[in-house]
């Protein structure tokens, strides 16, 4: 029987660090994932209207293998420019990939959600700065969720949204995670139940007393171009290719649409990255095909979904209401 990591965060997945900076002033903020040694990455877009940087390096096809961190970003656009202090950071330290006389190229690619108009001023004043506080922020202890980083003024479906996260650990030791910022024009809410569509898969009772609690769904207004998206990271510290990592992306991609509906909609930006630390190798098993790890990665890529639709859920749940924006725990009762 398989349960949670540690932390069940994204931080049980050895080699991975995650940080956040929050403004709560301009509601909204940016969430660093950290790999300082280098992880194997993916990535796959599934959303309409994205807004992302260096998903093309991520193509299996292409040159470079590793990345040392992603940027996730309130700010739409504007909030790409985090990015830019992150690479930074990671270049003052000696991480990235090796140039000519000692320079490095710290590989950060970058996904950012629609948050504009939820704070004081329509366009919040996200910079680099804000990513350089969020690597500083940055541990692989647990991992806080709610109206923090890239979620701060994340909405989900006309409930408050925000950052979550879950894990789990295989039968065969390897560890698979999710953290994602849930900013989506369809709702986590089953509106026949009141409850969360995939509250059914919780593990050790990570949801706690709201994963009995029935609400009514607020009707959610017209969609308006481009105002949403959930964007987010998977990761395990099995050893993968970029292609193998592209399709556990895929596969996560899964649990997105299981818990948010309708998802991947043409106002919504919706992009997955998964990471691989490669600690440990993936397991050979015998198998009709020629590649024997199938069901290994099989396996890694049904608990990133499920990891994905647990990590939304507890955003809902661990969101605080804020700005007008009302928390599934402030909502009316069944």
């Amino acid at each position: 029987m398989s349960g949670t990591g540690k932390h069940n965060a994204l931080t049980d997945v050895s080699g991975i660090a995650v940080g956040h900076y929050t403004d709560l002033n301009h509601v909204s903020g940016v969430t660093v994932v950290l790999c300082l040694n280098g992880a194997t990455a993916g990535v796959d877009v599934r959303g309409a209207a994205p807004g992302t940087r260096e998903t093309d390096l991520l193509l299996p096809e292409n040159l470079v293998e590793k990345v040392h961190a992603i940027v996730l970003s309130g700010g739409s656009v504007f909030g790409l420019s985090a990015a830019d202090g992150v690479v930074q950071w990671l270049a003052r330290r000696g991480v990235g990939f090796p140039l000519e006389e000692g320079h490095v190229a710290p590989i950060v690619p970058a996904a950012t959600l629609f948050d504009l108009g939820r704070g004081p001023e329509y366009v919040q004043p996200i910079e680099p700065g804000w990513g350089v506080m969020a690597c500083e922020a940055a541990s692989d202890g647990p991992a806080v969720c709610g109206c923090v980083g890239a979620g701060t003024g994340a909405l989900a479906g006309g409930v408050k949204g925000g950052v979550g996260t879950a894990s789990e650990v295989l039968e065969s030791g390897l560890v698979v995670a999710a953290l994602v910022a849930v900013n989506s024009l369809g709702s986590v809410i089953d509106p026949a139940t009141g409850l969360p569509w995939e509250v059914r898969l919780e593990l050790d009772n990570e949801f706690g007393e709201f994963s009995r609690i029935a609400v009514r769904v607020p009707e959610i207004r017209p969609a308006r171009v481009a105002e949403n998206t959930t964007i987010g990271v998977v990761a395990t510290d099995a050893t993968l290719t970029k292609a193998q990592a592209r399709k556990v992306a895929q596969m996560a991609h899964d649990g997105l649409a299981r818990a948010i509906r309708p998802a991947h909609t043409m106002v919504d930006g919706d992009t997955l990255f998964c990471l691989a630390t490669g600690i440990k190798e993936l397991p050979d098993t015998p198998s009709f095909f020629a590649a024997p790890k199938v069901q290994a990665l099989t396996e890694i890529g049904r608990a990133a979904a499920d990891c994905t639709s647990r990590a939304v859920i507890r955003a809902l749940f661990e969101a605080t209401s804020l700005e007008g924006m009302k928390s599934f725990r402030d909502l009316e009762r069944r």
